[in-house]
């Protein structure tokens, strides 16, 4: 990845080495229903995940998991509130995107809240629909 496809002073790196605390510390501030979690096993088996950092603090994050075959999903595009509106997401989500085609998939998902179509559409996904059932309460 060259440091033109991300923002000035922002590096994307793909599956790099993550400490677990750096990412709970991203996710505590990013999302708010956010509990510590242990990030190993979904990194562990994803089909790649690209880390955003400005110097050496984390602060953008994506993960592509994939069902073995050709479909890709596009999982937990995070990136730090005092980070956002600067281009770093769409790095993020268009890194994952390069990598999914480099693994040969021919679909990538992606789910989202109402409030983020815009960004989504701006990063070539198409609305489609799709069913959800919750598991958990």
């Amino acid at each position: 990845m060259s440091q033109a496809e991300s923002p000035p002073e922002i590096i994307l790196r793909l599956n790099p080495p993550v400490d677990n605390q750096a990412l709970d510390d991203l996710f505590a501030v990013s999302w708010p229903r956010h509990r510590p979690y242990d990030f190993g096993r979904e990194l562990e088996h994803a089909l790649c995940y690209v880390c955003a950092y400005a110097g050496e603090r984390l602060v953008g994050y994506v993960r592509v998991a994939w069902d073995g075959g050709v479909h890709g999903f596009l999982l937990e595009p995070t990136v730090h509130p005092a980070y956002r509106r600067r281009g770093i997401g769409m790095a993020l989500v268009a890194e994952a995107r390069r990598q999914a085609v480099a693994h040969d998939l021919e679909w990538l998902h992606v789910d989202y809240e109402a409030e983020l179509d815009h960004f989504y559409k701006a990063c070539g996904f198409v609305p489609t629909l799709a069913g959800l059932i919750r598991l958990r309460e």
